[in-house]
Formats: C-alpha cells, sequence, structure tokens
C-alpha cells in the first residue's frame, strides 16, 4: 500500500521549442510531456523509492496513455485513476521568454479528474503523508470537496497533511474555496508556500507575523519557505534552518517546486534531519529545473546523494 497519497489533476504539456515565440505565431511545439503539479510531485516521490499513489482521472485517449504509462513506469500507483471516455485528458500549450517569463494555455475544462471521488479507507490504509495542491482546488469545487473529504480520512488514518497552496488570489474571492483553503489549513502538519502565498493566506503585510500566525496553527510542525533561485527557509516552533539552490544550468523551472516537494516528503519519512531534507529537495528541484520537461529531469537517489555533496549557491 503507498505510503504518500495525491489527490488532483493530471495533464500534458505541449511546449514551445524555441524562447520568445508567442502563442498566436506559428511555430514548433514539442511535446506531450506528462504534468500537473500533483502528477509532478508524486512521481518524484516513486523515483526517489516510496510507495506512492495519485487519486485522479484522464481521458480515454493518447494523452491520457502518455500519463499512465510515464507514472506507471516510475512506481506510482495509477489504481485509482478514472480513465473517462467522454472527457479528453487536459492539456498545456506553453511558452518561454528571454526574461524567464512563460505563457500558458489551458485546455482544462471538465477535466477527467473533477469525477474522482475520495476513496474508501481501505484504499488510504498504510498512508503516512497525504499532499494537496492548491491548484488542484481551482478548477472545480465540487473536486475541492472530494480533495478535503480525502484529507480528514487521511488525518482519521493517522497520517500527516502537506500542503504546497499554489493559490492565485482570485481563487480567494470564492467563499466556498477559501473555506476549503483554510479547512485544509487547519489540518496540514507540513506548509510549502512562497513568500507571497504565505503572507496571502495568513492575511499578514510582514513575513515575520506571517510566520508566526502560521506556526500557531495547532497542527503546524513545518513551514517551508521555498524561494526559487536563493534557497529555502525551514521554520519550526524550535529552529530556524536556511539553505542555499544548488547551481545548474537552468533549462524549464515548470515543475521544479513539486519535485522539492516529493523530495522534501521523502527526506521526512526517511528520518532526516530538516538541514539533509531541504538539500534533498532543493536538489529535486534543480535537477528538474536543468531538463526541459516538467518531470524530466533526472531524479533518482543517486543524482540527488550526487548533488547533496556539492555546496549550495
Amino acid at each position: 500500500m503507498a505510503e504518500i497519497w495525491v489527490m488532483g489533476e493530471m495533464i500534458v504539456e505541449i511546449m514551445r521549442t524555441a524562447e520568445n515565440v508567442p502563442l498566436d505565431k506559428a511555430g514548433y511545439f514539442k511535446g506531450p510531456f506528462p504534468s500537473g503539479a500533483p502528477a509532478i510531485f508524486i512521481d518524484t516521490a516513486a523515483r526517489l523509492g516510496h510507495q506512492a499513489g495519485i487519486i485522479g482521472g484522464v481521458g480515454k485517449d493518447d494523452f491520457g496513455k502518455c500519463l499512465l504509462n510515464r507514472l506507471g513506469a516510475d512506481g506510482v500507483d495509477i489504481s485509482q485513476v478514472l480513465v473517462n471516455e467522454k472527457v479528453s485528458t487536459g492539456c498545456a500549450f506553453v511558452t518561454y521568454f528571454e526574461d524567464g517569463s512563460r505563457k500558458f494555455i489551458f485546455h482544462i475544462g471538465n477535466t477527467p479528474a473533477a469525477e474522482a471521488k475520495a476513496p474508501k479507507k481501505d484504499i488510504l490504509r498504510g498512508v503516512r503523508y497525504f499532499h494537496v495542491m492548491g491548484c488542484s482546488l481551482a478548477s472545480d469545487l465540487g473536486f475541492a470537496d472530494e480533495i478535503l473529504k480525502t484529507v480528514k480520512l487521511a488525518k482519521e488514518l493517522g497520517a500527516k497533511i502537506s500542503f504546497d497552496p499554489n493559490v492565485r488570489p482570485e481563487l480567494m474571492g470564492n467563499e466556498r474555496a477559501a473555506e476549503i483553503i483554510e479547512e485544509i489549513l487547519e489540518l496540514t502538519n507540513v506548509f510549502l508556500p512562497g513568500r507571497e502565498e504565505l503572507m496571502m493566506l495568513m492575511k499578514k503585510e510582514s513575513l515575520e507575523e506571517a510566520v508566526r500566525v502560521c506556526l500557531e496553527k495547532e497542527n503546524m510542525e513545518i513551514l517551508a519557505l521555498k524561494r526559487g533561485a536563493k534557497g529555502c527557509i525551514v521554520y519550526t516552533r524550535d529552529e530556524v534552518i536556511e539553505a542555499g539552490a544548488y547551481h545548474v544550468t537552468p533549462v524549464d523551472a515548470t515543475g521544479a517546486g513539486d519535485c522539492f516537494d516529493g523530495a522534501f516528503i521523502c527526506g521526512l519519512l526517511e528520518g532526516r534531519s530538516l538541514l539533509e531534507t531541504i538539500k534533498m529537495a532543493s536538489a529535486a528541484g534543480a535537477l528538474n529545473t536543468a531538463a526541459f520537461g516538467p518531470m524530466e529531469g533526472n531524479i533518482s537517489t543517486e543524482s540527488i546523494r550526487k548533488m547533496t555533496e556539492e555546496e549550495t549557491i
């Protein structure tokens, strides 16, 4: 049985092969690449040797086949992925610009994942971490409710909850979506936001106040503040630990934060120190950034070990 579970969207990405080619102009694309933040997260965990499963959905089409083949080959439990004959697998078209920015066109309306329901208790037996991606709460409120039900079920079974908010401000304008996010936050043990997300969700104007309020939550144990190329700061009630990022030649930043999350949870499961866990997670993010495609980085226990022997920047 899987010890790490996630529930959320599964899509493919189709990507420009060169920078500065707008999506309204003719040009070359490369893909499809398996993607979706929950899929990237769980694939990372599986590649690092952990039993990992995903609850979601794909269409009965070649894009769905692309996702299932990749996740299955990497060892992810895909038994709880619905295959929908009536709805196509979601996809995103992506272009890149020389300033580092990206632009997306998503085709994920009526996503097959939205048909997925909270699993029966037996499916989750043995779960130690259940991970939530904020983006999975955005597309369909009915699906968000099912994710919340699954969070509560996992908690009942003794799991810890990890949460990467990835929340857009406009989502917080929806009353029910904001309520779901707040409920998940109250159950969260490991929180993995960026600076702006943390301050927005804690409703504070200073980082220090946002950190303080976050750690006052009853279940909160670890706040891992992701800072991209600047590394990560981890806060607990007892200590603050900071570590830099690893130097790589960046190719594609897509999915780096999701890989960070996956490796971070693996580090905790392995009983590593917080500093070791940060380094492991930072290495996974860096390795993914060094490859073209959302989950195409050379991530393995061996590649992580080699990179963590290097000095951070």
